[in-house]
């Protein structure tokens, strides 16, 4: 009998061919078993989720900006020196490098949570290729997650890849209007005081006066403080005048969600000694950071930060005079 699809030889013919004694069927490319498709990588999904004790970890990809390897960058290092950070980092550390933006929430106790509200596709760099807004325009959504189900936006620093989300580039309005938009009382008071914002910065200081600055959802919290059940606010002055981390625990587990802490885990994690260019006051956030790592190893905490990447999360070891990320694997 024969088919388009199969032919089966009778077991006279099986016998002459192969040596058996029963009749064989060809199948053809219809009935084949097909490979197993490829498991897509994190960055492909656009997103990472974990479980701290009963909290459901989600962080979620925006995208990148690239930037040039010079001197102004790392303020108090040879170049050379970076170069070669960046390449044990996975760079190629020739003339730019890239720097992640990654947004973590979390679902407790019925509430969902975000941590920092992305750049909101409003980055302009102007150093080289870029792309940014990958999580309101697709990632979250991607993750199992809905805009208007956050219950709480709970922000690190009013730097604007962290805050730029949260805020309309037309009219300032707000996004997540219908959440509790939680802020470090330091960091709302210094923005919003016009004769403390630095010059290089008044047009931010302005943005966030018009904006941040007007809601009426707006709650801000100081040191100690807790935000929700599970969350803790953690001062960690130095990348900016108010710059809040945020202790998430359940049970026995913990996590420092450590915003700006450092740029790129390679960069000043490993070299928490190096100064960023982005850091208001250096000395400061080179003694915050040593201090909160050290409160991390001590403590047994997960950590993460917003510009280590997907998953961008993992345990401390001290290592040299610095620290070294052991990924958690998700």
């Amino acid at each position: 009998m024969t088919t388009r699809r199969t032919f089966v030889l009778s077991a006279a013919a099986a016998g002459a061919a192969f040596g058996l004694d029963k009749p064989v069927a060809f199948i053809n490319d219809a009935h084949a078993q097909k490979a197993p498709a490829k498991k897509p990588t994190l960055l492909e999904k656009g997103y990472a989720k974990f479980k701290l004790g009963d909290i459901e970890v989600i962080q979620v990809y925006d995208g990148y900006a690239t930037r040039p390897i010079d001197d102004k960058f790392v303020t108090n290092a040879p170049v050379d020196a970076f170069k070669a950070a960046l390449k044990k980092g996975g760079q190629p550390g020739d003339t730019t490098f890239t720097v992640p933006y990654t947004v973590t929430f979390i679902r407790s106790k019925g509430k969902l949570v975000m941590f920092d509200s992305s750049t909101g596709g409003q980055l302009n760099p102007a150093n080289g290729p870029a792309t940014s807004g990958l999580m309101m325009a697709k990632n979250m959504y991607a993750a199992g997650i809905e805009p208007s189900k956050i219950n709480h936006v709970i922000v690190t620093h009013f730097h604007p890849d962290h805050i730029s989300g949260m805020i309309s580039q037309a009219t300032n309005s707000n996004v997540f209007a219908h959440a509790d938009i939680v802020v470090p009382a330091a960091e709302f008071a210094f923005w919003n005081d016009a004769t403390k914002v630095p010059e290089a910065a008044k047009a931010l200081g302005a943005r966030v006066q018009a904006s941040i600055g007007k809601w009426k959802n707006v709650r801000q919290v100081a040191d100690g403080q807790e935000v929700i059940p599970g969350v803790r606010a953690y001062a960690t002055p130095g990348h900016t005048a108010g710059h809040m981390s945020y202790i998430v625990s359940s049970g026995k587990k913990s996590m420092l969600v450590g915003g700006d802490l450092t740029n790129l885990s390679s960069v000043n994690l490993a070299n928490p000694g190096w100064h960023i260019m982005f850091d208001t006051d250096k000395p400061m956030a080179e003694a915050t950071r040593r201090k909160a790592y050290d409160r991390v190893i001590a403590d047994k905490m997960l950590v993460n930060g917003y510009h280590w990447g997907l998953p961008g999360v993992g345990s401390l070891k001290k290592d040299g005079n610095g620290y070294a990320l052991i990924p958690l694997k998700v």
